[in-house]
């Protein structure tokens, strides 16, 4: 993998360059990951005018393997317990080799630290690196894109399994956690987002936190979670009915997002605008009338962090290029009745290629559990 991400840093020195940087700082812990390998905590990594090297406050904790940083990077550490800021030892170390100008992520410095990087380093010209690494990020390799596809696999098996239990009775949170404990089970970092688990009148309710209610007979049970394989995570979403045959309501709002959710995974082809991946969605919903409390995005880009670029909303700008995961997961809810979301991660694909690649394939059938 060195090759990979000293091609990445050699990309984002071409783009610094060119807008008259001679060296940058990245400081936001995703994107040093994605440049770096790994992303010790509070590391920062110094695209520096004669040497990149990456900088950390103190040792880091043993990793596996694939979480260490490029074996072909100099990481230097430090001293002492406190170990300084990161941030200002790269500034100075890049004014050392001779850089009259550095770029840094203003978005996610704060101002104390702009400041102190300032003081450090007087007479170096810092500019703003934007969200250089954040859109290098967008498009995925099949490297990347394989580690979301076994997150998808892993999160695809704890829902399956949970399926398969006794449900009525037991809490939201109950649930969430065991969905949580079976991630790790079968080989996850971890959940890539707090998991959600809604049944009765909070499901289908976005970003919903597990509460204490237990499952009834009749309810909708909307559950969210995803999980975190080496660093790059996904997204699933499903609802389901518990107990006994739905009733006629659910049926119908299940299937009307049903067709909403398929309407904006269709329409996932290279070059087709943002917005119009939210507009296919949407308006499955607005025509049956849901236009009134509809989320504000249908789906967004996933990677090292749950919620990227792009963004699939009304406003969105650009375009999608292939190689590029997303979510689509919209939802609709009823206050006092509950409702539906139906969420999947996809990878965007050439027809050429067979489309939109699916990566979340647990059924998307209305079932009674």
């Amino acid at each position: 993998m060195s090759e990979v991400y000293a091609a990445r840093r050699t990309r984002l020195r071409e783009y610094c360059n060119a807008g008259g940087s001679a060296a940058a700082l990245v400081s936001r812990p995703a994107n040093v990951r994605y440049l770096a390998g790994a992303a010790p905590h509070g590391a920062v990594l110094l695209l520096g005018k004669t040497e990149d090297l990456l900088v950390r406050a103190g040792p880091d904790a043993e990793r596996p393997a694939q979480e260490r940083p490029d074996e072909n990077l100099r990481v230097l550490t430090l001293p002492g317990s406190g170990g300084g800021d990161p941030a200002v030892a790269a500034a100075d170390t890049a004014k050392g080799q001779g850089a009259d100008s550095l770029a840094v992520e203003e978005h996610h410095l704060t101002v104390a630290r702009h400041r102190a990087l300032h003081s450090v380093a007087p007479g170096l010209r810092l500019t703003n690196l934007g969200h250089a690494v954040e859109q290098l990020r967008v498009v995925k390799d099949e490297e990347e894109i394989s580690c979301i596809r076994i997150g998808a696999e892993i999160a695809d098996q704890a829902l399956g399994e949970l399926l398969e239990s006794i449900l009525v009775g037991r809490t939201e949170r109950h649930l969430a956690l065991e969905l949580e404990r079976r991630l790790v089970d079968h080989g996850a970092d971890g959940p890539a987002f707090p998991t959600s688990v809604a049944t009765g009148p909070h499901a289908g309710r976005p970003g919903h936190r597990p509460t204490d209610r237990r499952v009834e007979e009749g309810d909708f049970l909307s559950v969210c979670l995803g999980a975190t394989y080496r660093g790059y995570r996904c997204e699933i979403g499903r609802t389901f009915v518990i107990g006994t045959a739905p009733a006629d309501w659910q049926i119908e709002l299940y299937d009307l997002v049903f067709a909403a959710q398929r309407a904006g995974r269709e329409s996932l082809v290279p070059g087709v605008a943002c917005r119009d991946v939210d507009r296919a969605a949407r308006q499955v919903l607005d025509s049956a009338g849901y236009k009134e409390g509809l989320t504000a995005l249908t789906g967004h880009g996933v990677g090292l962090e749950i919620d990227e670029d792009p963004q699939l909303g009304p406003a969105a700008m650009g375009k999608l290029d292939a190689c590029v995961p997303v979510t689509v997961e919209p939802g609709v809810h009823l206050p006092g009745r509950g409702g539906v979301r139906i969420d999947d991660t996809l990878v965007v694909r050439p027809e050429a290629d067979g489309g939109p690649e699916l990566l979340t394939i647990t059924t998307k059938e209305l079932l009674a559990l």
